[in-house]
């Protein structure tokens, strides 16, 4: 234990760097992505801080040029999945013991790394293995993986200075323990940060933590993992298991010590999963924590009194950064006729230019999609739109796969406000736009609010005061994180944590001590320095 209680500097938000031409962050970027495309690597497992290699692989490629290999990696199978949780288990005893100052001190240490010399390394990995633009990169990877660090670092200090009140005679203190077990991390491709996180989390807490990367993150991820060993983090602690989660899953759920799942992903896999845990209860040691942020399928509502300029850029920006391959993306608008018209011109004006390309041209906003078979079903949704009579694509459409994953930011029109594309998850950059007529801006509403089964993120645009509060109200809960005059993604560690309900998730809030919370197990501790020694109550005398 510490002697002595420290402070941790309040963190602010990391500062994004401009790769402006000329300026040294974009010279090295530039050399970083060469060298990662010169050099293809071999990436195995890590268990208990060692490699090791299955001979069962997978590559890593460019999605904006599938034919390039970025890397071959080795996947886990049961017994390496065994090996995993006994790891941790065995690093448990120490780390959990270890001053809380020690174990933050890793992770601290961690995100000056990426202010400095991994920077690079980690944007021309998620560039590269991702298909990020370099701001999109810059934001996430380097940026928001600061973030999580200094920001979770810090939550956990202030959870374990909340004591309970001090009294005359008795010595009240509150004890922050780890989760019994271990934790799986289950991360998933589009955010190299929310890879670093969903295993650090845990581990800043004491827990120690199998991770899960998604196959199309791997490349990035790996190299997260050896950041971490850099900054110091034991062996065990966080143990790196490429693999199907076919495999993995099943033996973590079975698995009597089982503390904690931690998850981004689809929301057919949670509750698989949730299914799946529910069924085990009685094996477990005690109850896990389940924490999931899951699916989106994320609105625009727009009143008459709203800024035609503004809801262009938030449409654009929302629907096409990254693709649409963002849980927050913008997928449905809805919109009153009144403004219409200058709305449909602003689009069609402003993504004349904008068309997806190859993420090392620094000029690209957009890049490809991250593999075959999201291309697949983006193009499945394109095509019923193409054919429907209650629907008009009045941008994109194009897809080509040649050479990479490439779909053009699409935008369709609907007089069917529970169209198909209206309703269902398609993590592509895909739009649907309703346009209501003004008098039904009432019944409008409702149907932004009752239409989607997730409640994730949500925008709402107006200038008049009062329409805006009532908008607040009435989608109370059809959005986790709900913007006003602004898009629906970009939320900040610290300023806007993140996460829905319904079939969004738990909302545990990353970035937030809401979700640093969650891996805690909190112990009240009475010692009284004046016990009793009789039993009897003054009132029990007669006279």
């Amino acid at each position: 234990m510490s002697n002595a209680i420290y402070n941790i500097a309040q963190p602010e938000t990391a500062k994004l760097l401009s790769y402006l031409p000329g300026s040294d962050e974009k010279k090295q970027l530039k050399e970083r992505i060469a060298q990662m495309k010169s050099a293809p690597i071999e990436i195995p497992l890590i268990i208990n801080g060692k490699e090791v290699r299955t001979g069962r692989t997978g590559t890593c490629i460019i999605p904006h040029n599938h034919s390039h290999v970025l890397a071959t990696y080795h996947m886990a199978g049961p017994k390496e999945m065994e090996m995993a949780i006994d790891a941790a288990l065995e690093a448990k005893k120490t780390w959990e013991g270890t001053p809380w100052d020690h174990r933050l001190a890793v992770f601290l240490k961690a995100a000056e790394l990426i202010d400095g010399p991994w920077r690079s390394t980690l944007n021309a990995a998620t560039m590269l293995g991702q298909g990020k633009s370099v701001y999109e990169s810059e934001a996430e990877a380097a940026c928001e993986l600061m973030d999580f660090f200094r920001f979770g670092s810090y939550f956990v200090k202030q959870i374990i200075e909340e004591q309970p009140k001090a009294v005359q005679g008795i010595f009240n203190r509150m004890e922050y323990r780890p989760l019994e077990g271990f934790v799986l991390a289950v991360t998933p491709f589009n955010f190299t940060a929310i890879g670093g996180n969903l295993p650090s989390a845990p581990a800043m807490s004491g827990n120690t933590a199998i991770w899960k990367p998604a196959s199309t993150a791997i490349f990035s991820n790996y190299y997260v993992m050896k950041l971490l060993m850099e900054a110091g983090l034991p062996d065990g602690v966080i143990n790196f298991l490429p693999g199907p989660g076919s495999v993995i899953g099943p033996i973590a759920m079975d698995h009597p010590m089982l503390g904690g799942i931690h998850f981004t992903g689809s929301t057919a896999t949670f509750n698989n999963m949730w299914r799946t845990v529910a069924g085990n209860l009685e094996n477990y040691r005690s109850y896990p924590r389940i924490v999931g942020e899951t699916g989106g399928k994320d609105f625009l509502f727009a009143h008459a009194s709203a800024d035609v300029g503004a809801v262009v850029h938030a449409v654009i920006a929302g629907a096409f950064s990254y693709q649409g391959q963002k849980c927050s993306a913008t997928s449905r608008v809805y919109l009153p006729q009144s403004i219409w018209e200058d709305v449909q011109k602003g689009l069609i004006k402003e993504t004349k230019d904008l068309k997806p390309g190859n993420v090392e041209d620094f000029t690209n906003y957009m890049g490809a999609v991250i593999d075959k078979a999201s291309f697949d079903n983006i193009k499945s949704y394109i095509d019923v739109a193409e054919k429907s009579p209650e629907a008009q694509i009045i941008i994109g459409g194009g897809c080509n796969d040649d050479v990479g994953y490439f779909v053009d930011p699409t935008v369709i029109v609907t007089t069917n406000p529970h169209f198909k594309t209206m309703e269902e998850e398609i993590f592509g950059p895909v739009v649907t736009i309703y346009v209501y007529a003004d008098d039904d801006f009432e019944e409008a509403l409702d149907l932004c609010e009752s239409t989607s089964p997730y409640a994730l993120t949500g925008a709402v645009f107006a200038r008049d005061r009062l329409v805006i509060a009532d908008l607040e109200k009435r989608l109370t809960y059809a959005a986790g994180n709900f913007y006003i005059n602004d898009k629906t993604t970009g939320a900040y560690v610290g300023l806007q944590p993140f996460g829905g309900s319904r079939a969004s998730g738990t909302n545990e809030k990353v970035g937030s001590k809401h979700n640093t919370s969650r891996w805690m197990i909190p112990r009240s501790i009475k010692e009284n320095f004046n016990p009793p020694k009789d039993y009897r109550l003054p009132l029990m005398q007669e006279s």
